[in-house]
């Protein structure tokens, strides 16, 4: 567990082109490996909402293959993950008793040590900059905010709200005797949500909020964990302030908090993604645009108010699955989550002793990520979507039976799945690895068309070595065919003058002047030098093509 909660957000190293890749798989083969161990206890079978739902998704990836296009690794990667957070589920509901127990507690000593480690990491980034080589510890690349090994404030923060979450539970159960007794809940407390006023996330202070006000509700905690919970807003308070001290006591000092705080509680980017997501529902109400295809339907439909950032998600949970799937599908979906969500908060109100006070835990670390799924999207990484889905089960797992005779049968899979993940997460290692010789090739690197031919035979990486084909090589037939296949996992910029330039080479004036107009929405430099190009042709017969608007608007199905 240790493994599977530290070593996955801790992880610094990094190769190009994915700054958190080594992270998720570093997640996926610690969680293998509890599974290995889990099954070994034998675990009952117990389905239920979130098992049908999961289920459901794990086929939308594969619906999306067949249907739309979306490239075999995206599938595979997008599949294989929630089919592994199905497995982490079915385990968490299917332990007794005491197993639970026992495994909650060491998920919550995983997340408390997680939780510190990376608190000191944050104290580096902001107050030492220096010290962070990238390679232990990583650079920060806001100055004044601390961002984690993750590289993301939210996520950083994210995981500080689950330790203060896996802290009250330990102290609860009188795990801290040895070192301060109820003293050291207060001060743990206070490192964590220093750590999340360096982040200067706004999530995480919706966070901290909501610690306090389960300090007020859950009366069955103990008297001491409520009022340190109770706490937490004050302690946001005091160390904003003395922040704020030392940034302006001189000295150049950075503090990401006050600028972004002093934006408010709503990000106008967000808002407008999310409105533009809502027009794509109203056009594909029924069957969604398909799994992983937003930013293709998203970036090729004319949106003149769009957000200028390149989104590849719509930063909402609910809006994702519905854009996505559509209506009917993610509505069920949704649904059979929350019926889930309100049977873990009902099954933890009526447990009794310590199996209440597990679970209830449980259900707050579900519902902090919950919240921030309203907001991010932190399930659609391994080191969120895995502890989630295990504490999900956790909550959710029926009472032991008292008759073993009527106990289910034991889930038959789990060693085969743990053992699954942990080779799949080593070869995607290997297979990425052929990747790296892409973008940053060795010293007796092969040519770069034949290093590009290697990374489209990869399984799972071959968008990203289309993408370093449709910019690379020149335009043309191969390049429009490699742009395609790469526009399903993310298009930018430089993507999108490449596919315009393939377009034309290959005939395709009109749909080559339509990527133009997307492209312009986005008011990127890149597309408004290449637009000064007209300005300096006077006869219009030898104007370039970007320079005439398209005929007619094209359907983004039409792009791909």
């Amino acid at each position: 567990m240790l493994l599977a909660c530290v070593a996955a957000p801790l992880l610094a190293f990094n190769l190009t082109p994915s700054a958190t890749l080594f992270n998720q798989l570093a997640a996926l083969a610690g969680w293998g490996l509890v599974l290995m161990v889990i099954s070994q206890t034998q675990p009952r079978w117990q389905t239920g909402p979130a098992a049908w739902a999961l289920g459901l998704l794990v086929l939308a990836p594969w619906v999306s293959w067949g249907w739309a296009g979306l490239p075999l690794g995206l599938a595979l990667s997008g599949s294989g993950m929630l089919g592994a957070a199905l497995a982490l589920l079915l385990a968490g509901q299917g332990l007794n008793d005491a197993g639970r127990l026992r495994w909650f507690e060491a998920l919550c000593w995983g997340l408390l040590a997680a939780g510190l480690l990376s608190l000191l990491v944050g104290l580096v980034q902001v107050f030492m900059p220096a010290w962070a080589d990238g390679q232990v510890i990583a650079r920060s690349g806001i100055p004044g905010r601390a961002v984690g090994n993750m590289r993301q404030p939210n996520h950083l923060a994210s995981l500080l709200m689950w330790s203060c979450v896996a802290a009250v539970y330990l102290a609860d159960r009188g795990r801290f005797k040895a070192v301060g007794g109820q003293w050291l809940l207060p001060v743990l407390l206070c490192g964590l949500v220093l750590g999340v006023v360096l982040s200067a996330s706004r999530t995480g202070v919706l966070g901290v909020l909501v610690l306090a006000a389960w300090g007020v509700l859950d009366r069955k905690l103990q008297r001491r964990s409520r009022w340190a919970l109770l706490a937490t807003p004050l302690m946001l308070a005091l160390c904003w302030w003395l922040l704020s001290l030392w940034a302006s006591s001189g000295g150049g000092h950075a503090l990401g908090a006050e600028s972004r705080l002093a934006e408010g509680a709503g990000s106008p980017a967000r808002m407008a993604i999310l409105s533009n997501a809502w027009e794509l529902l109203k056009r594909n109400p029924l069957t969604g645009v398909g799994w992983g295809e937003f930013n293709l339907a998203w970036s090729m439909t004319p949106f003149p108010q769009r957000p200028i950032a390149f989104f590849d998600h719509t930063h909402n949970l609910p809006m994702q699955l519905a854009v996505e799937l559509g209506l009917p599908l993610s509505l069920t979906i949704l649904g059979l989550l929350s019926w889930s969500l309100w049977r873990a908060w009902r099954t933890s109100v009526q447990a009794q002793g310590e199996q209440s006070v597990m679970r209830r835990c449980a259900f707050m670390l579900v519902l902090m990520i919950g919240l921030h799924s309203l907001l991010e999207y932190p399930l659609w990484y391994a080191y969120f979507l895995l502890p989630t889905a295990f504490a999900f089960g956790l909550a959710l797992g029926r009472p032991q039976a008292p008759n073993p005779r009527q106990a289910e049968p034991a889930i038959p899979f789990l060693n085969l799945a743990g053992g699954l993940l942990v080779v799949a997460s080593l070869f995607a290692v290997w297979d990425y690895l052929r990747l790296v010789d892409i973008y940053a090739p060795s010293a007796n690197a092969a040519p770069l068309t034949e290093r590009i031919a290697i990374g489209q035979r990869s399984p799972l990486f071959a968008p990203q070595a289309d993408y370093a084909a449709a910019t690379s090589l020149g335009a043309g037939p191969a390049a429009l065919q490699a742009t395609r296949q790469t526009a399903h996992h993310l298009i930018d910029a430089r993507l999108m003058k490449a596919w315009a330039l393939s377009l034309h080479a290959s005939g395709d004036d009109d749909r080559a002047r339509y990527v133009v107009q997307r492209l312009l929405e986005f008011h990127h430099p890149l597309g408004t030098e290449w637009l000064e190009e007209c300005a300096a042709v006077k006869k219009p017969e030898l104007k370039p093509f970007q320079c005439e608007p398209p005929q007619r608007d094209y359907d983004w199905r039409e792009m791909r």
